[in-house]
């Protein structure tokens, strides 16, 4: 492979919208339709000029160019609609562009609709093979990896049942095993995270983790921060249909969340209706704030800076003692900090059913490595159980900026915690 895996200049993607769909034609149609084909294409040109308002376009991608060296792990994010998925169908093959050109070194390996191929009367052993197939690996191959698939998806017991037997988690499971474990050179992956419980997403991070070390070329659609922040080092941000940056992939992520594209990633969160939540359902958090030291409300916050996270709580039943606490975990979803009010001695209440309150957690600053974390706020009863909890929908971003700047000390894969130290020098001269 080249040292130049993808480059793509001028690329765009139009479609048009609106169209009268083509009915299924006999072989009496099609004659007649050979016949009118003249009177309807000068009918089509007439509309096109006259603007119909029958069939519109819009370019789903526009203009876009970069390039991509060979190992490079690269993250393709932006909000629902800026083009992501057009753009890796395009490099995939799946579709072509409307302009420009895309050249492409390397075997290209695609993980974008996890379990597209499958049969449900075909047992989990035919499926793979079938599916490994589909997604370009020899019979060799499948054969080589087919243990290794098998064991990734925990499906042994079942491997010879009929898929439409299984769990959704267990089609997922080996949907997902079978298109990882491609040998490409190039791989498309577009959000594969998405699917399956936290246990099934980390088991694929880690996966994805594996393919990037490896020195395989890789682009990653996500709308997970964390994710995009653990695995990527650069990054490229749509936005309606056109690439607005491309650059390290801090720098990627902090400005898709400063932009207002990030919706659940916001500084002011209505959780009302999150379904990303548990407990026992008899109150809930209905709002989350996140503020800075001056009082801004923002998700951008410096290494040891100060921060402020505010619930809004409603109660449907009465509480006598009252706990609360935010739960902080890393980019890959490890659990690193556990704040409770009851650890301190601290208790709110007693309050009567019906009840609104308000919590305001001051937190010194985060000793943390930058990044995106995931907070997850929750408020229960004391020595009882938890009454709710938002399990995803509040992030924070970590920077360099403030109290450490070195760039050195912030080496992917080195560190999660940051913290002063003191350093003593003694010179001896020999004699």
């Amino acid at each position: 492979m080249t040292d130049t895996a993808i480059k793509v200049e001028g690329l765009g993607k139009r479609y048009r919208i609106g169209a009268p769909q083509e009915k299924y034609r006999t072989f009496r149609g099609s004659v007649s339709s050979a016949l009118t084909m003249p009177v309807r294409a000068i009918s089509s040109l007439v509309r096109r000029n006259g603007h119909s308002k029958d069939s519109e376009t819009i370019w789903a991608l526009k203009d876009i160019s970069f390039e991509i060296k060979g190992g490079e792990v690269v993250g393709v994010i932006g909000g629902n609609g800026a083009g992501k998925s057009t753009l890796l169908k395009i490099l995939s093959r799946i579709t072509d562009p409307t302009e420009g050109m895309a050249d492409i070194h390397g075997r290209v390996g695609s993980l974008l609709e996890v379990g597209t191929g499958f049969h449900p009367e075909l047992t989990g052993r035919e499926n793979t093979s079938l599916n490994g197939a589909i997604l370009g690996m020899s019979r060799k191959e499948i054969e080589n990896k087919f243990d290794e698939i098998v064991a990734f998806a925990e499906i042994e017991k079942f491997i010879d049942t009929p898929v439409k037997h299984y769990s959704s988690g267990m089609y997922l499971r080996l949907a997902f095993a079978v298109a990882a474990h491609l040998e490409s050179e190039i791989l498309l992956v577009d959000e594969v995270l998405a699917v399956g419980d936290a246990a099934f997403q980390k088991k694929c991070l880690g996966k994805m983790g594996e393919v990037a070390k490896r020195g395989r070329t890789v682009l990653f659609v996500s709308h997970n921060m964390g994710a995009v922040s653990q695995l990527c080092t650069r990054g490229l941000l749509l936005n309606g249909g056109e690439l607005i940056y491309q650059g390290e992939v801090s720098q990627a992520v902090d400005r898709y969340l400063q932009a207002g594209n990030h919706g659940e990633f916001a500084a002011v969160i209505d959780t009302s209706r999150s379904s990303n939540r548990s407990g026992t359902g008899e109150g809930r958090i209905v709002r989350v704030e996140l503020v800075d030291e001056v009082g801004h409300n923002t998700v951008s916050f410096a290494i040891g800076q100060p921060l402020w996270i505010n619930l809004q709580l409603e109660l449907d039943k009465d509480l006598p003692s009252l706990v609360a606490g935010v739960e902080i975990k890393s980019p890959s979803g490890v659990p690193l900090v556990n704040l409770r009010s009851d650890s301190q001695g601290i208790d709110f209440g007693p309050y009567k059913a019906g009840t609104n309150v308000e919590l305001r957690i001051k937190i010194p600053g985060l000793p943390f490595y930058p990044g995106v974390y995931s907070v997850e706020p929750w408020f229960g009863e004391k020595r009882g159980r938890r009454v709710d909890q938002i399990s995803e929908g509040v992030s924070i971003i970590l920077d360099s900026k403030g109290l450490y700047q070195s760039e050195r000390m912030f080496q992917k894969g080195k560190g999660i915690v940051v913290m002063d130290c003191d350093w003593l020098e003694r010179v001896y001269i020999p004699a």
